[in-house]
């Protein structure tokens, strides 16, 4: 046989090989995955679009495949928060601390991650009603178990005649906290414009 053909035929089958390989990896890696995770992470891609309605009915529905499935809890309290229905989204976030208090292990990074985040986001709840002492609280708890999970983008806000940048849950606490030290008609937290810049926090994989 012509080599040049030879040579052909086994470049052919080793390109073959791969992506057979490739598809069976992927395969088998989607058929492997925890039951309600593709939900989840359709919920986030909905909720990213700002399809709430599309994105609540995946997080029910990987629910129903998995109860107390953390990221779906997180993701429909983070579209409740983005509705501006705090009171279903404190219900999720309730929820999902007590669950993950109660089943957390020491070596679950990403619960921590998730539980850091239930913490701060239901501060942000509570932040935007005014309830300020609760939010430090639970900005604290945050802080306290993952301080990482919750450095992204934060709140930016203006006090008097200079700008206090708060990027962070930590920094939204401190600025609380020496808020809460001066006489109550000295007080400046709240500025609508800006507070509702506020983003919310979840971990690296839902």
């Amino acid at each position: 046989m012509n080599p040049k053909v030879i040579k052909r035929f086994i470049i052919y089958m080793a390109i073959a090989t791969f992506v057979m390989f490739t598809f069976w990896a992927i395969v088998k890696s989607y058929l492997n995955r925890p039951a309600g995770d593709y939900e989840t992470e359709v919920c986030d891609i909905r909720l990213k679009d700002k399809k709430f309605e599309q994105a609540l009915e995946n997080a029910n529905i990987a629910l129903e495949k998995s109860p107390n499935h953390r990221g779906a809890m997180m993701c429909k309290a983070l579209v409740y928060i983005s509705q501006k229905d705090y009171i279903n989204a404190n219900k999720e976030l309730d929820s999902l601390i007590n669950f993950l208090e109660k089943t957390l292990t020491e070596d679950d990074l990403t619960g921590k991650g998730t539980l850091a985040a239930a913490y701060a986001n239901r501060g942000i709840i509570k932040d935007r009603n005014e309830k300020y002492e609760e939010a430090l609280k639970d900005y604290l708890q945050s802080l306290g178990i993952d301080p990482k999970a919750v450095e992204g983008p934060g709140l930016g806000t203006v006090i008097l005649n200079y700008k206090f940048k708060s990027s962070s849950v930590k920094e939204r606490a401190l600025y609380i906290y020496e808020q809460l030290k001066l006489p109550e008609n000295e007080r400046l937290l709240k500025i609508k414009e800006l507070d509702e810049g506020q983003v919310m926090h979840k971990p690296s994989k839902l």
